[in-house]
């Protein structure tokens, strides 16, 4: 049994798009609800962060490296450093880890 490609492509569209439009077309007033609006803020760091973090551990070549450049990465930011040092810190710490390893 085959299927075309073009159905699935539709498919994906469709979705795609009552995804989008759904919200804009029900929701035509402020959202004042304080918990839907803190959860709608947070919803794409939470996003970011699923596809980042695994990320971090599988393009090192030794997941050591990648943890490692994580907490590094973590606590230069707690101490409010720019994103450009951030990631030079990390990239650093990556290259001498798995220099040593």
């Amino acid at each position: 049994m085959t299927h075309s490609i073009f159905i699935y492509i539709l498919i994906a569209a469709v979705v795609s798009l009552i995804i989008r439009a759904l919200p804009t077309t029900l929701l035509r007033r402020k959202i004042t609800n304080r918990f839907i609006r803190s959860f709608l803020y947070y919803v794409p760091y939470a996003t970011l962060s699923v596809m980042t973090f695994p990320a971090i551990t599988e393009a090192t070549k030794n997941p050591a490296a990648g943890y490692a450049a994580l907490i590094v990465g973590i606590v230069v930011a707690w101490f409010r450093k720019n994103l450009f040092e951030t990631a030079v810190l990390c990239c650093l710490t990556v290259l001498v880890i798995e220099f040593f390893l």
